[in-house]
């Protein structure tokens, strides 16, 4: 195996030696525990930890190596490597919950975003991972999994929503049960490249990272449960990211399920996936027109002529506002937090006066 068989280019090349680190091996992060990692490189894989100048000189969680990124180490023994430093990463996928950022991946090519087709199914939490993957220059597609509950019929109705909804995002349907969808994943999936699963607990996201490791050994396998007998749904196993190479050279990475997927720093990849907003806002009469009632709104326009879908667009709606509240200082946020707290009081007072029945 060469390096660039996991994903090593030019641009990381190119920034190794900017740093300086020409005299230090490259490998990357597989596996992310508690102050310690898990690197692959040509040669196998290691155990390794960071130097306590690393440490010592990250200023925040970024700052730290993430599973996907290429780190520059030397290998203490056999059984150890130390890494010393961390190459820029070409894309990234990251999310805001709080003041807190959270490393998804590094350096990956395409965010598979996995949905299954019973209640996990939601169009507008498909545009929610899209934002956060271009946000960080990173393609989008869709797997539909567990289409083996549907009929032909609804089977096609769902693929007519996504094609309608999303032209131009890459659509693959799959079921680990009938293993449809399977050989068609594994063929998009191509040498060097890397591939990051994205979705709910229990969408099957494991199960299907299972299937394209084929037969692994039970070591490398990932630990998947029975589907829950109250929910119908499958039960979520994965615990940390964790990265595979796949024997006909792709590169995977699977992730925990996540309950909420916020908008900070996602500003650029809303507009990015919604650039038909995006063109259409730059014609509006006013420079800030928010796209809800100004006058002389394109965005608005278009929604009512059709030519606009009113769910994405209402979606593409509270995307910008979540984000931009996330973009504030806590000084913004009290503030704003207050007018808030303010028109309800107001409202409420409105609704008790006009002798509504809740109040």
């Amino acid at each position: 195996m060469k390096v660039e068989d996991l994903g090593y280019s030019a641009f990381f090349e190119t920034n190794r030696n900017k740093l300086g680190l020409g005299d230090f091996a490259m490998a990357r992060v597989i596996a992310e525990f508690k102050e310690a990692y898990r690197i692959k490189d040509a040669d196998g894989e290691y155990p390794a930890k960071i130097t306590g100048k690393r440490m010592f000189e990250a200023s925040s969680r970024e700052d730290y190596p993430a599973v996907g990124d290429w780190v520059a180490i030397a290998k203490a023994d056999d059984d150890l490597a130390v890494i010393h430093g961390i190459l820029p990463r070409a894309t990234v996928i990251k999310r805001k919950y709080g003041d807190k950022v959270q490393i998804i991946a590094a350096n990956v090519d395409v965010a598979f975003v996995v949905e299954s087709v019973d209640r996990d199914y939601n169009l507008n939490r498909f545009e929610r991972y899209f934002a956060i993957a271009q946000s960080g220059g990173v393609r989008p597609a869709i797997v539909l999994n567990k289409v083996d509950l549907l009929s032909r019929e609804e089977s096609d109705e769902r693929r007519s929503q996504l094609e309608s909804r999303f032209p131009g995002v890459d659509i693959l349907f799959t079921s680990v049960v009938q293993n449809e969808g399977l050989d068609e994943l594994r063929n998009y999936i191509a040498t060097g490249k890397t591939y990051c699963f994205l979705g709910s607990s229990g969408v099957g996201k494991s199960s299907l990272i299972n299937k394209l490791l084929g037969n692994p050994p039970a070591n490398e396998a990932i630990r998947t449960d029975d589907i829950s007998s109250y929910s119908g749904r499958g039960k979520h196993v994965t615990t940390g990211r964790q990265m595979y190479v796949l024997t006909h050279g792709g590169i995977v990475i699977d992730n925990p399920g996540m309950r909420q997927v916020g908008m900070g720093d996602a500003s650029g990849g809303i507009d990015a996936f919604f650039d038909q907003i995006t063109v259409l806002a730059k014609k509006c009469r006013y420079v800030d027109c928010t796209h809800a009632h100004e006058p002389g709104c394109e965005v608005t326009k278009a929604v009512a002529s059709g030519k606009l879908d009113k769910e994405k667009y209402a979606n593409y709606v509270n995307l910008k506002k979540e984000a931009k509240y996330c973009e504030m200082d806590d000084v913004e946020k009290r503030v704003k937090d207050r007018q808030f707290g303010k028109f309800l009081k107001k409202a409420k007072e409105g609704l008790k006066d006009l002798g509504h029945k809740d109040w």
